[in-house]
């Protein structure tokens, strides 16, 4: 049985996001990333499970070590579903900062 996670909510977590930027600088074991954190391995673990299930990292056996390397393809895939959402607001907050650049209150 294959588990189907969203990424949505794996990237929702700031323990996973902070996974993610570590392993985007370069491919780590999960021993090495559990050293950036003040949780259990295990948890760390847990979490590295859920971001190569959601597929935001990939394994690699190099002899007896695992590591774990970002998956740019699924990066890439998450940031072009958020972007024009991004432009959206952008937009938004362009529009305000100019109403409120104009804005004269009433004496």
């Amino acid at each position: 049985m294959e588990i189907r996670r969203d990424v949505f909510q794996a990237i929702a977590d700031p323990t996973r996001r902070a996974i993610l930027s570590l392993v985007a600088l370069q491919a780590m074991t999960p021993g090495t990333i559990a050293e950036n954190f003040e949780s259990s391995r295990q948890t760390i673990s847990k979490h590295i499970k859920i971001l190569t299930e959601c597929e935001l990292l990939e394994q690699q056996q190099n002899g007896r070590e695992i590591y774990y390397h970002i998956n740019a393809k699924k990066i890439k895939e998450v940031a072009d579903f958020i972007e024009p959402f991004r432009k959206m607001w952008d937009d938004r907050f362009n529009k305000l900062e100019d109403i409120m650049k104009n804005y004269k209150p009433k004496n």
